[in-house]
Protein backbone atom coordinates (compact mmCIF):
# COMPACT_ATOMS: atom_id res chain seq x y z
CA UNK A 1 0.00 0.00 0.00
CA UNK A 2 1.25 3.40 -0.72
CA UNK A 3 1.75 5.52 1.85
CA UNK A 4 0.98 9.58 1.14
CA UNK A 5 4.06 11.90 2.33
CA UNK A 6 3.03 14.10 5.17
CA UNK A 7 3.13 17.51 5.22
CA UNK A 8 3.25 19.96 7.90
CA UNK A 9 3.35 23.87 8.16
CA UNK A 10 3.86 26.15 11.23
CA UNK A 11 3.32 30.04 10.88
CA UNK A 12 5.57 32.26 13.07
CA UNK A 13 8.17 29.09 12.88
CA UNK A 14 11.39 31.84 12.76
CA UNK A 15 11.84 32.06 16.79
CA UNK A 16 10.95 30.69 19.81
CA UNK A 17 7.51 28.27 19.83
CA UNK A 18 7.28 27.96 16.52
CA UNK A 19 10.59 27.61 15.90
CA UNK A 20 10.69 24.37 18.24
CA UNK A 21 7.49 23.15 16.59
CA UNK A 22 9.12 23.20 13.33
CA UNK A 23 12.23 21.56 14.76
CA UNK A 24 9.94 18.83 16.20
CA UNK A 25 8.09 17.69 13.53
CA UNK A 26 10.94 17.45 11.29
CA UNK A 27 12.70 15.31 13.89
CA UNK A 28 9.48 12.79 14.25
CA UNK A 29 8.42 12.81 10.70
CA UNK A 30 10.01 10.86 7.99
CA UNK A 31 12.45 12.02 5.33
CA UNK A 32 9.70 11.57 2.72
CA UNK A 33 7.54 13.88 4.73
CA UNK A 34 7.85 18.17 4.29
CA UNK A 35 7.88 20.73 7.08
CA UNK A 36 6.49 23.83 5.89
CA UNK A 37 8.67 26.25 8.38
CA UNK A 38 7.20 30.12 7.65
CA UNK A 39 7.65 33.60 8.87
CA UNK A 40 7.37 37.15 7.42
CA UNK A 41 10.87 38.03 6.94
CA UNK A 42 12.84 35.93 4.20
CA UNK A 43 16.12 36.05 5.39
CA UNK A 44 14.72 34.83 8.83
CA UNK A 45 13.23 31.80 7.19
CA UNK A 46 16.23 31.08 5.13
CA UNK A 47 18.44 30.82 8.14
CA UNK A 48 15.98 29.16 10.03
CA UNK A 49 15.37 26.44 7.59
CA UNK A 50 19.32 26.32 7.16
CA UNK A 51 19.93 25.28 10.48
CA UNK A 52 16.99 23.38 10.84
CA UNK A 53 18.45 18.95 12.45
CA UNK A 54 19.03 16.47 9.74
CA UNK A 55 17.89 13.39 9.54
CA UNK A 56 14.15 13.52 9.42
CA UNK A 57 11.63 15.20 6.86
CA UNK A 58 12.68 18.00 4.19
CA UNK A 59 12.26 21.55 5.93
CA UNK A 60 11.24 24.17 3.25
CA UNK A 61 10.65 27.86 3.85
CA UNK A 62 7.83 29.72 2.65
CA UNK A 63 7.55 33.83 2.84
CA UNK A 64 3.98 34.11 5.08
CA UNK A 65 3.23 37.26 6.81
CA UNK A 66 -0.52 36.33 8.35
CA UNK A 67 -0.71 40.26 8.78
CA UNK A 68 -1.44 40.46 4.55
CA UNK A 69 -5.01 39.66 3.73
CA UNK A 70 -4.30 37.08 0.59
CA UNK A 71 -0.55 35.78 1.86
CA UNK A 72 -2.43 32.91 3.56
CA UNK A 73 -4.69 32.08 0.82
CA UNK A 74 -1.50 32.18 -1.76
CA UNK A 75 0.38 29.75 0.38
CA UNK A 76 -2.29 27.44 0.52
CA UNK A 77 -3.05 27.09 -3.36
CA UNK A 78 0.59 26.38 -3.90
CA UNK A 79 0.46 23.72 -1.35
CA UNK A 80 -2.83 21.88 -2.57
CA UNK A 81 -0.75 22.34 -6.30
CA UNK A 82 2.20 20.84 -4.88
CA UNK A 83 1.10 18.06 -2.34
CA UNK A 84 -2.78 18.12 -2.28
CA UNK A 85 -3.18 18.26 0.65
CA UNK A 86 -1.97 19.09 4.45
CA UNK A 87 -1.85 16.79 7.68
CA UNK A 88 -0.62 19.14 10.11
CA UNK A 89 -0.82 23.07 10.82
CA UNK A 90 0.01 25.13 13.34
CA UNK A 91 -1.10 29.01 13.53
CA UNK A 92 1.65 30.34 16.05
CA UNK A 93 2.33 34.26 14.58
CA UNK A 94 2.22 36.45 17.25
CA UNK A 95 2.90 40.68 17.65
CA UNK A 96 5.28 40.89 20.60
CA UNK A 97 3.86 43.50 22.76
CA UNK A 98 5.97 44.67 26.11
CA UNK A 99 4.16 46.46 29.04
CA UNK A 100 5.68 49.90 27.89
CA UNK A 101 3.24 49.67 24.72
CA UNK A 102 0.45 52.09 24.78
CA UNK A 103 -2.21 49.74 23.59
CA UNK A 104 -4.43 52.28 21.35
CA UNK A 105 -1.19 52.96 19.57
CA UNK A 106 -0.35 49.13 18.75
CA UNK A 107 -4.10 47.33 18.44
CA UNK A 108 -4.53 47.81 15.30
CA UNK A 109 -1.43 45.89 14.14
CA UNK A 110 -1.63 43.40 16.85
CA UNK A 111 -4.98 42.50 15.89
CA UNK A 112 -4.43 41.97 12.18
CA UNK A 113 -1.61 39.59 13.17
CA UNK A 114 -3.37 37.36 15.94
CA UNK A 115 -6.51 37.68 15.25
CA UNK A 116 -7.49 38.49 11.70
CA UNK A 117 -4.24 36.83 10.79
CA UNK A 118 -5.66 33.48 12.91
CA UNK A 119 -8.67 33.57 11.07
CA UNK A 120 -7.17 34.07 7.58
CA UNK A 121 -5.05 30.67 8.47
CA UNK A 122 -8.29 28.52 9.56
CA UNK A 123 -10.38 29.99 6.47
CA UNK A 124 -6.89 28.94 4.00
CA UNK A 125 -6.15 25.39 5.35
CA UNK A 126 -8.75 24.12 6.77
CA UNK A 127 -10.31 23.22 3.10
CA UNK A 128 -6.70 21.51 2.46
CA UNK A 129 -6.55 19.00 6.05
CA UNK A 130 -6.67 15.80 4.63
CA UNK A 131 -8.21 12.60 7.16
CA UNK A 132 -6.49 12.48 10.37
CA UNK A 133 -5.44 16.22 9.79
CA UNK A 134 -4.71 18.61 12.85
CA UNK A 135 -5.16 22.48 12.96
CA UNK A 136 -3.70 24.25 15.87
CA UNK A 137 -3.89 27.71 16.97
CA UNK A 138 -1.63 28.53 19.25
CA UNK A 139 -3.46 30.75 22.35
CA UNK A 140 -3.35 31.13 25.87
CA UNK A 141 -5.25 29.91 28.89
CA UNK A 142 -6.18 33.69 28.88
CA UNK A 143 -8.25 32.88 25.84
CA UNK A 144 -11.41 31.42 28.13
CA UNK A 145 -14.25 33.99 29.18
CA UNK A 146 -12.81 33.49 32.94
CA UNK A 147 -10.77 36.40 32.21
CA UNK A 148 -13.70 38.46 30.79
CA UNK A 149 -15.98 40.48 32.35
CA UNK A 150 -19.63 39.16 32.13
CA UNK A 151 -21.28 41.84 30.77
CA UNK A 152 -18.98 41.17 27.54
CA UNK A 153 -19.27 37.20 27.69
CA UNK A 154 -22.33 37.45 25.24
CA UNK A 155 -19.29 38.71 22.67
CA UNK A 156 -17.32 35.95 22.06
CA UNK A 157 -19.99 33.37 23.57
CA UNK A 158 -22.01 31.06 20.99
CA UNK A 159 -20.59 32.56 17.80
CA UNK A 160 -21.48 30.45 14.85
CA UNK A 161 -18.71 31.90 12.00
CA UNK A 162 -15.47 33.15 11.78
CA UNK A 163 -16.88 36.33 10.27
CA UNK A 164 -18.79 36.89 13.74
CA UNK A 165 -15.57 36.44 15.23
CA UNK A 166 -13.85 38.67 13.58
CA UNK A 167 -16.76 41.67 13.77
CA UNK A 168 -16.55 41.22 16.87
CA UNK A 169 -12.99 41.68 17.27
CA UNK A 170 -12.87 44.67 15.12
CA UNK A 171 -15.24 46.36 17.27
CA UNK A 172 -13.06 45.57 20.43
CA UNK A 173 -10.01 46.85 18.42
CA UNK A 174 -11.70 49.98 17.75
CA UNK A 175 -12.58 50.86 21.30
CA UNK A 176 -9.38 50.17 22.34
CA UNK A 177 -8.07 52.55 19.40
CA UNK A 178 -10.33 55.07 20.00
CA UNK A 179 -10.01 54.88 23.91
CA UNK A 180 -13.37 53.87 24.78
CA UNK A 181 -12.34 50.60 26.06
CA UNK A 182 -10.71 52.37 29.14
CA UNK A 183 -14.02 53.23 30.66
CA UNK A 184 -15.83 50.14 29.83
CA UNK A 185 -15.08 46.51 30.63
CA UNK A 186 -13.22 45.75 28.14
CA UNK A 187 -9.51 44.18 30.37
CA UNK A 188 -6.24 47.02 29.90
CA UNK A 189 -4.08 43.62 28.72
CA UNK A 190 -4.84 43.35 25.44
CA UNK A 191 -3.67 39.28 25.19
CA UNK A 192 -7.08 39.03 27.04
CA UNK A 193 -9.49 39.60 24.43
CA UNK A 194 -7.16 38.93 21.40
CA UNK A 195 -6.92 34.90 23.11
CA UNK A 196 -10.18 34.92 23.88
CA UNK A 197 -10.62 35.91 20.17
CA UNK A 198 -8.57 33.21 18.55
CA UNK A 199 -9.78 30.35 20.89
CA UNK A 200 -13.97 31.86 20.22
CA UNK A 201 -12.42 31.52 16.13
CA UNK A 202 -11.97 28.30 16.91
CA UNK A 203 -14.71 27.02 18.50
CA UNK A 204 -16.41 28.56 15.43
CA UNK A 205 -15.04 27.07 13.09
CA UNK A 206 -15.48 23.78 14.84
CA UNK A 207 -18.92 24.21 15.02
CA UNK A 208 -19.44 24.16 11.24
CA UNK A 209 -16.66 21.21 10.80
CA UNK A 210 -17.38 19.09 13.53
CA UNK A 211 -19.38 16.51 12.14
CA UNK A 212 -17.44 15.77 8.70
CA UNK A 213 -14.54 16.27 10.76
CA UNK A 214 -15.22 13.56 13.11
CA UNK A 215 -15.69 11.08 10.51
CA UNK A 216 -12.60 11.96 8.58
CA UNK A 217 -10.90 11.84 11.74
CA UNK A 218 -9.54 15.37 11.92
CA UNK A 219 -8.79 17.46 15.28
CA UNK A 220 -9.38 21.27 15.24
CA UNK A 221 -8.20 22.81 18.55
CA UNK A 222 -6.75 25.52 20.30
CA UNK A 223 -3.73 25.34 22.74
CA UNK A 224 -2.22 26.51 25.70
CA UNK A 225 1.79 25.79 25.48
CA UNK A 226 2.29 27.41 29.73
CA UNK A 227 4.33 29.84 30.34
CA UNK A 228 7.82 29.63 28.62
CA UNK A 229 11.48 31.02 28.70
CA UNK A 230 11.11 33.32 25.70
CA UNK A 231 12.16 37.10 25.44
CA UNK A 232 8.37 37.80 24.79
CA UNK A 233 7.33 36.27 27.58
CA UNK A 234 10.55 37.96 30.07
CA UNK A 235 9.15 41.50 29.33
CA UNK A 236 5.99 40.49 31.75
CA UNK A 237 7.35 37.75 34.25
CA UNK A 238 10.16 36.69 35.33
CA UNK A 239 10.24 33.22 33.24
CA UNK A 240 14.28 32.03 34.71
CA UNK A 241 12.32 28.97 35.89
CA UNK A 242 9.84 28.60 33.28
CA UNK A 243 10.60 25.54 30.16
CA UNK A 244 12.30 26.04 26.86
CA UNK A 245 10.36 26.32 24.40
CA UNK A 246 11.22 22.59 22.91
CA UNK A 247 10.14 21.43 26.46
CA UNK A 248 6.43 23.33 25.68
CA UNK A 249 6.25 21.96 22.53
CA UNK A 250 6.39 18.33 24.07
CA UNK A 251 2.88 18.60 24.38
CA UNK A 252 1.80 20.12 21.22
CA UNK A 253 3.41 17.97 19.01
CA UNK A 254 1.83 14.79 21.15
CA UNK A 255 -1.53 16.62 19.67
CA UNK A 256 -0.07 16.76 16.15
CA UNK A 257 1.09 13.37 15.98
CA UNK A 258 -0.60 11.18 18.49
CA UNK A 259 -3.45 9.64 18.47
CA UNK A 260 -7.06 12.52 18.30
CA UNK A 261 -8.71 12.70 21.63
CA UNK A 262 -12.43 13.38 20.41
CA UNK A 263 -13.13 15.49 23.76
CA UNK A 264 -10.37 17.65 22.13
CA UNK A 265 -12.45 18.86 18.94
CA UNK A 266 -12.87 22.58 19.10
CA UNK A 267 -11.84 22.99 22.65
CA UNK A 268 -8.71 24.63 24.24
CA UNK A 269 -6.42 22.18 25.48
CA UNK A 270 -3.70 22.46 27.87
CA UNK A 271 -1.12 19.37 28.50
CA UNK A 272 -3.86 17.75 27.13
CA UNK A 273 -7.03 18.68 29.43
CA UNK A 274 -9.64 20.53 28.14
CA UNK A 275 -9.59 24.08 29.87
CA UNK A 276 -13.67 25.02 30.17
CA UNK A 277 -14.37 27.62 27.95
CA UNK A 278 -16.68 29.81 30.54
CA UNK A 279 -17.71 29.55 33.94
CA UNK A 280 -19.94 26.81 34.97
CA UNK A 281 -18.47 23.95 32.50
Amino acid sequence: MTVTPKVALITGATQGLGLALAEGLTQHLSPRDTVYLTGRDLDRVTRAVDAAPGGGARVRGELLDVADPNAADRLADRLRDRHGGVDAVFGNAVMRVGPDDDPRKIVTEYAEVNNFGTTRVLRAFAPLLRDGGRLIVVASSLGTLHYLAPVLHDRFDGLASLEEVDEQVAAWRDAVADGSARGGAWPGFVNIPSKIGQVAAVRALAHQRREQDVVRGILLAAVCPGMMNTPTSGMWWDVSDAPSPADAAVPLLHLALGPVDPDHYGQLVRNGDVLPWKPGE
